[in-house]
């Protein structure tokens, strides 16, 4: 990858990350910090090009995907998409202007087709589905659950590549976690293309170190694999799920379900009013 595209990459992960954190509070501070010294070690163009569109748009560079543009969805000349592919110099997309790369070697969404005369969805069965229920996770680590979920995603056909979802899952706890103080961690893996956002659920009644403040357990995990296109929906349903969750009684209502099916409806009831 061309050493300015994967400095980008980087970088706009982390003011998204910064994003998530306001919602679920910590190292706003450091992550300034961060943000600010990589934004000044790019070259004075392209820096000046992604201050201005990170003003408007926290995703600045996107992947090509099915030969065109992952953000707006516009297909790409053959030639264009053999430029970015040949990663020589940075290029941008001729319809909405973010910078392109390459996504080599990342794991896809397997998208399952709805068909036509399914009911349409809502809510929370929008990104998710029963069968990505685990109600009793075996894992007693944090790469046991995150491996666990991957394999969960990619077993239901959701996702392909199982191995190289939880690894880009552990890089980006990697940076800051994303357990919380109340039990729950929100796992996730950004520019999974190929499908819309997917979201797995795993509960662990025994409680994982997954690198929440001071320590504690985690006992809920929700796994998100989110597409370019969804990054700031992400953020929607991240608060969605945050504020859910925010009392005990909802927690304990989760950890309470036996089997799959009882914790998928108690997912949809317990989110029903905060993602519609």
């Amino acid at each position: 990858m061309h050493p300015v595209a994967n400095h980008l990459i980087q970088l706009q992960e982390l003011t998204l990350i910064r994003d998530e954190q306001k919602i679920s509070g910590g190292h706003l501070e450091q992550l300034d910090e961060s943000i600010a010294a990589m934004t000044g070690q790019l070259p004075a163009a392209v820096r000046g090009q992604f201050e201005r569109m990170n003003r408007k748009d926290r995703v600045v560079i996107t992947a090509v995907s099915d030969g065109g543009c992952a953000s707006c969805g516009l297909k790409l000349p053959i030639s264009l998409v053999q430029a970015v592919r040949l990663e020589r110099e940075i290029h941008t997309c001729p319809n909405c202007a973010r910078m392109l790369y390459y996504p080599e070697g990342l794991p896809r969404r397997a998208a399952p087709v709805a068909r036509r005369t399914a009911p349409r969805k809502v809510g929370i069965s929008r990104f998710s589905s029963h069968s990505l229920m685990i109600p009793d996770l075996s894992a007693a680590d944090r790469e046991g659950v995150v491996a666990e979920l991957a394999g969960k995603l990619a077993a239901e056909g959701f996702v392909d590549r199982a191995d190289v979802l939880a690894e880009a899952a552990l890089r980006r706890e990697s940076i800051i976690s994303t357990a919380t103080d109340r039990g729950l961690a929100f796992p996730h893996v950004r520019g999974v293309e190929g499908g819309g956002l997917a979201l797995a659920l795993g509960v662990s009644r025994a409680g994982v170190k997954f690198g929440a403040p001071g320590d504690k357990l985690t006992r809920m995990f929700f796994f998100m694999v989110i597409p370019t296109a969804a990054s700031a929906f992400y953020l929607k349903l991240l608060s969605g799920l945050t504020t859910s969750f925010m009392e005990a009684d909802a927690r304990k209502e989760l950890l309470a379900a036996k089997d799959p099916e009882e914790l998928w409806k108690a997912l949809c009831k317990l989110t029903r009013s905060a993602i519609r």
